[in-house]
């Protein structure tokens, strides 16, 4: 990969930019939220249904904000997007510095950040394609891929840090900080990409949308695939990891077992920028089978490093088979049905994790955490490997030109 003939590209630059500062905030926020959750006397079930309401209102908003990022200007929706957010997050962080939040209020902001950012994933997600040429597309995709992990990173590592040093609150501030920087840099972007005028009705198009994943085995398969990640994965992470590692090894410790799963992130993307097999995505299936150690290192370890070990290699899993999947979807997907195809894929992958996030909870206290993250593991890795099944996975090849039909 040459990166630097990739960042030549300005509107790149600026992207990636606005992108990555955000990806420093929003990793953040999570591990801050659940701690004022929990200072506020929430429970497992109170922390799984706050969690669940961000959820619920990305997966509501996701279509439409697939249909207007192929009808209007994607850089308008990112840059509004960003502004707005910077706007609730700071709402948030002044609540809980100030003593006055509640569990419901929290979980009312969370929607209302959810929404904003649902209406603006899909467009950034097909913006890529819009600011760098052919030629460099699967570089930019890699790369960006690779930054967004690397602040992720920072930011996971950060967070324990900052709710341990001076509160949740104060660190939910910085991710307003991030949203109000990626506003400024997505605004800066030259780029003329207005759509094309469409006579059409948004029913039309969302229908049209859903035929272009209809028509490719392997996009649906994994998008029903991603559906079960989620929704057992979300909630052993979000719910359960906060309690069985923060409370049991100290609230750092989650901060840092979070560090451990982006540092497999970078270590993944590192991995996918060099490793360029011809049938890329049948390995990554085969890579997505290692996220269930994460949750299996979390059910049998009462010490830190194993746990960290078992995130890093989830990271590393699940970021190699992230870049194949997107480089997939934008080479062969036409750019005039790309940000609805990103948002069924988002929808489809997410739907059912607002669930798990609600169930988790009262499911893991029934049946005993331990036994539930144990179910965990065994579905995510299961469910991965039994995708290689189907030969639509296994012998999608890499195509290095993009079609833009």
């Amino acid at each position: 990969m040459n990166s630097r003939q990739v960042l030549r590209h300005r509107d790149f630059r600026l992207l990636v930019t606005g992108a990555s500062v955000s990806s420093l905030g929003n990793a953040i926020t999570p591990v801050a939220l659940a701690f004022a959750v929990l200072d506020l006397g929430g429970s497992l079930t109170d922390l799984g249904l706050v969690e669940a309401v961000f959820a619920i209102c990305q997966v509501v908003t996701m279509l439409a904000g697939g249909v207007l990022g192929d009808r209007f200007s994607r850089k308008l929706m990112m840059e509004g997007s960003s502004a707005v957010s910077a706007v609730v997050m700071a709402l948030m962080a002044t609540a809980v510095v100030l003593d006055a939040a509640t569990i419901w209020l929290i979980a009312v902001l969370g929607g209302i950040g959810g929404v904003v950012t649902a209406l603006s994933r899909p467009s950034s997600k097909a913006m890529t394609r819009v600011v760098v040429p052919e030629s460099d597309l699967s570089d930019a995709v890699a790369l960006r891929s690779l930054l967004d992990s690397v602040c992720r990173t920072l930011g996971y590592a950060v967070a324990g840090l900052l709710v341990a040093a001076v509160g949740p609150g104060w660190a939910v501030a910085v991710d307003a900080a991030t949203f109000a920087v990626a506003a400024v840099a997505f605004g800066r972007m030259g780029v003329a990409d207005a759509r094309a005028p469409r006579t059409t009705s948004p029913l039309t198009d969302l229908g049209e949308g859903f035929r272009e994943v209809a028509r490719r085995t392997w996009l649906w398969l994994l998008i029903l695939q991603a559906l079960l990640y989620h929704l057992f994965y979300g909630g052993a992470q979000a719910v359960l990891g906060p309690v069985v590692v923060g409370e049991e090894l100290g609230r750092s410790a989650w901060g840092f077992a979070l560090s451990a799963l982006m540092a497999g992130f970078v270590a993944g993307g590192l991995l996918a920028l060099r490793v360029r097999p011809r049938r890329p995505l049948g390995q990554g299936v085969v890579l997505l089978a290692l996220t269930g150690i994460f949750p299996l290192a979390m059910a049998l370890s009462d010490t830190l490093w194993p746990v960290m070990l078992g995130a890093f290699v989830h990271g590393v899993g699940l970021q190699m088979f992230s870049v194949y999947w997107d480089q997939a979807i934008q080479s062969q997907v036409p750019d005039d049905k790309l940000a609805r195809v990103y948002a069924f894929d988002s929808v489809g992958s997410f739907v059912a994790r607002p669930l798990g996030l609600a169930l988790t909870g009262p499911v893991a206290a029934a049946v005993g955490v331990d036994t539930w993250l144990l179910v965990v593991a065994a579905v995510i890795s299961g469910s991965s490997l039994a995708v290689l099944s189907f030969r639509e996975v296994r012998a999608l090849e890499r195509v290095e030109a993009v079609r833009v039909g």
